[in-house]
C-alpha cells in the first residue's frame, strides 16, 4: 500500500526543497507607519501653532510631548514589525532562522539527528532538538496550526 502525501498547508516549495516562513501579523509596514507619523506631526503642530498664535503658549509644549510619546510607541512597534521565523532544508540540514528586532539567530541541525516535538498545551511552542541544541518555533503561528507545522516538518524530514 503506497503512502499518500497530503499537500502542505504551510510550506512553500523552492528549488532547494521546502521552507516555511512565519511572520508577525502586522497591518502596517514600518514605511507606512513613518508616513502616518509624519502626517500626524504635521497636523498636530499646525493645530498647536494656531493656538500658540492665539496666546495659548502651553499647547505647543504639550503637542511636542505627545508627539515624542507617540513616536516612541511607533518605534517600538516598527522594530518588531519585521520579526520572522524561517525554517528550511538546505543540503540535508534543517536550518532555523529567527529574527527579532533586527537580530538574527540561526540554528542548523543534521537531518538524521533532529527531533520535532509537537506542543502539548495551547500556549506551548514546537520544540526542535538535535546536535546538543534546542530551539522553540511557531511563535508567529496560531496555536491551532502549530501541530500541523510540526507534522509537516516531520514528514519533510522523512522524505
Amino acid at each position: 500500500m503506497s503512502q499518500v502525501h497530503q499537500p502542505s498547508r504551510l510550506a512553500t516549495p523552492s528549488v532547494d526543497g521546502v521552507y516555511w516562513l512565519l511572520r508577525r501579523n502586522c497591518s502596517v509596514t514600518p514605511r507606512q507607519l513613518m508616513a502616518m507619523y509624519l502626517s500626524l506631526c504635521g497636523v498636530s503642530l499646525l493645530v498647536a501653532g494656531f493656538f500658540w498664535s492665539q496666546g495659548a503658549t502651553l499647547v505647543l509644549s504639550f503637542a511636542a510631548v505627545e508627539l515624542v510619546a507617540v513616536g516612541l510607541a511607533f518605534l517600538v512597534y516598527a522594530r518588531h514589525a519585521t520579526d520572522r521565523e524561517r525554517i528550511s532544508f538546505r543540503q540535508d540540514r534543517l536550518v532555523i532562522e529567527q529574527e527579532s528586532a533586527g537580530c538574527v539567530q540561526r540554528c542548523e541541525f543534521a537531518r538524521h539527528a533532529v527531533q520535532v516535538e509537537s506542543p502539548f498545551g495551547r500556549d506551548q511552542l514546537i520544540e526542535v532538538r538535535g546536535n546538543g541544541q534546542r530551539v522553540q518555533i511557531g511563535r508567529f503561528l496560531r496555536a491551532d496550526l502549530r501541530p500541523a507545522l510540526a507534522r509537516e516538518i516531520r514528514i519533510a524530514l522523512q522524505d
